[in-house]
């Protein structure tokens, strides 16, 4: 059976258009939903991804999809131009108003261009039931996607703090390939 909604949303090549004009289709019911939407769609995806895939592809496709989301988000909201600080500040400024946390940068090596940092109140994790595992697979993408958009450099990042194993942030370390 041939598949014409998903060629009509490209899902062959997600670009940032198909995300479609979201003020115009959404005008009574606004651009924000409740972050209790976001993480049933999340977590109910990546449950059957784990089901087909087993847990660590399913772990690994949604870091993918988050380094897709990541990569699409600094080409089309960020500006790539600024010095590093300046887009720091712009990185924080806009996870904050768009509602998806709170980014504080611990740590950051000019001469490697390794990284920490937190991540705070965060959309997948923040308020979570106590696991004892890091589950922020997709923020991990996240970032590695921003990072690599704006410095042109490949990065490996991992969740190595986590509200889902006792932690009050997420924090993150990245280092380059």
């Amino acid at each position: 059976m041939e598949n014409v909604f998903a060629e009509s949303m490209g899902h062959s090549s997600f670009s940032w258009e198909n995300l479609g004009d979201i003020k115009e289709g959404r005008g009574d019911l606004g651009e924000e939903m409740p972050v209790l939407v976001y993480r049933l769609m999340q977590y109910t995806m990546l449950d059957e991804l784990s089901k087909a895939y087993g847990e660590e592809r399913a772990n690994e496709h949604f870091r993918n999809a988050g380094f897709l989301a990541g990569t699409e988000f600094a080409k089309n909201v960020l500006d790539l131009t600024l010095d590093f600080s300046a887009f720091v500040a712009s990185l924080q400024k806009t996870l904050q108003e768009l509602k998806i946390g709170i980014l504080r940068m611990e740590a950051f090596d000019v001469d490697t261009g390794n990284i920490v940092l937190t991540v705070g109140q965060d959309l997948d994790c923040s308020g979570l039931p106590v696991t004892n595992e890091t589950v922020c697979y997709y923020d991990e993408g996240f970032i590695a996607g921003i990072l690599e958009a704006y410095t042109g450099k490949k990065y490996d990042v991992r969740e190595v703090d986590c509200w889902a194993n006792g932690d009050r942030v997420c924090r993150f370390q990245g280092a380059v390939l």
